[in-house]
């Protein structure tokens, strides 16, 4: 059962004028931050994820007024070679209190766009 679909788009050049340090920082994590740094357009990526992480924010019909944070939403690669999100604190406790059991993340992204959509099953 479907419990939330969540998607976002993230305006390219907006995005990079806006990254800075402080800002990866605040939004991504380690691994995040690995795999961004080893493309040779790195906005991209962290534009891709920053997207993935507002859709799940949207799937899980919570956000940063209900305590959710960047950081709680992790863009990772699975052993299978997909995209997929692992959640922690409050978005993890989100997921737990709607029943949440799997998630499926697809992501894509052009010179100008990225997107992300996220389901959340139950």
């Amino acid at each position: 059962m479907i419990i939330g679909v969540g998607i976002d788009i993230v305006d390219l050049d907006d995005f990079r004028a806006r990254l800075s340090d402080a800002l990866v920082d605040e939004l991504f994590l380690p691994g995040e931050v690995e795999h961004a740094s080893s493309r040779a357009r790195p906005w991209e990526s962290y534009g891709a994820r920053f997207a993935a992480k507002e859709a799940a924010f949207k799937a899980l019909g919570a956000g940063l007024a209900d305590g959710l944070r960047f950081r709680d939403v992790e863009v990772v690669r699975r052993p299978s070679g997909e995209v997929g999100i692992t959640l922690s604190g409050r978005a993890l406790d989100a997921a737990s209190e709607k029943g949440v059991a799997a998630s499926r993340l697809s992501l894509a992204h052009s010179a100008r766009s990225a997107v992300a959509v996220v389901i959340l099953e139950g």
